[in-house]
Parts: C-alpha cells; structure tokens; sequence
C-alpha cells in the first residue's frame, strides 16, 4: 500500500484520535520516567508530602502503564479511566490551595486532563491503534475495520 493510498483510508478522526492520545499520554509517560529515573529525589519529595514508597512505586506503574496503553491503543479506555481518576484524586489531593495562583493553575490542568481522559475512555482509540491492528489480524482481516459511527448518531455499543 502507497503512502498515498494509505492516507486516503485513514479518517481525520483517526488521526485526531491518534494525536489526541499521544498529546494526552505525554505528561504521564514523561512524568512516569522522571520519577523512576530519579527515584530517590522522588521518594524523598514524596515523602515530605506524606506519600510512601509503595505508593509512589504504583504511581509511577500507573503513570508508565497507563500512559504508553493509550499513547498506543493498547486497552486505551481502561489506561484512560485510570489515569482520569489518578488526575481527580491528585487535583483534590495536592493542588487545593487555591490562594497560590501555580496551585489552581495545577487543579484546573488536573481536571482538564480527567475530562480528556474520560472523553477517550467513551470514544476508544479509533482505528489507529495496536488493539485494533490485532482484532485485524486476530480475525484475518484487513487491518483497516468498517467505518464507526459517532456516539452523537444513538449507537448503543461503544466501539473498541
């Protein structure tokens, strides 16, 4: 398949979906290496704001786990849902004192974060994505499936 042909299959929603995912993948996947490649500083920072060592140790399993599921359409929706909570609980956690302005910056980008993050869980990955390549190749067809239609046009089942 040309380059050509290959762009004339994919859907600007695929696309979207796609670039959508990696832009919203990056602060985990990014934060998840800082904090492993600097564990110590990290476990120290952590523990002057009353979090341990295994939790820290899970957060950054959620952050790298998580982030790389949807950055790469690998059970993108349950990667979304977690990482969507994990923002809800650090906003209510660590960001409420709204009388620093870098606090509520912090807050707000927190919650914008589990919206987008919600919104992915509803819609999938699209069809530019590794669970969708392997149900292709599972079923021994075309890596490209059949059109999906919008939630917004009353489809009752959520598409992969």
């Amino acid at each position: 398949m040309t380059p050509t042909e290959l762009a004339e299959k994919l859907h600007a929603r695929d696309v979207v979906l796609l670039a959508g995912r990696l832009l919203l993948s990056l602060i985990f996947v990014h934060e998840g290496l800082q904090l492993s490649t600097h564990f110590e500083g990290a476990q120290k920072a952590m523990a002057a704001l009353g979090v341990g060592t295994p939790l820290l140790v899970a957060t950054i399993l959620l952050q790298l786990g998580a982030g790389l599921s949807v950055a790469l359409g690998i059970l993108a929706r349950l990667g979304a849902v977690g990482l969507g909570l994990f923002c809800l609980m650090t906003a209510s956690l660590f960001h409420t004192n709204f009388a620093s302005q870098n606090e509520l910056l912090h807050f707000e980008k927190d919650l914008a974060i589990a919206g987008g993050m919600f919104i992915l869980a509803l819609s999938g990955a699209g069809r530019l994505s590794v669970d969708r390549m392997l149900v292709g190749f599972a079923k021994g067809t075309k890596i490209v499936p059949p059109v999906e239609q919008h939630l917004s046009m009353d489809e009752t089942s959520l598409p992969v």
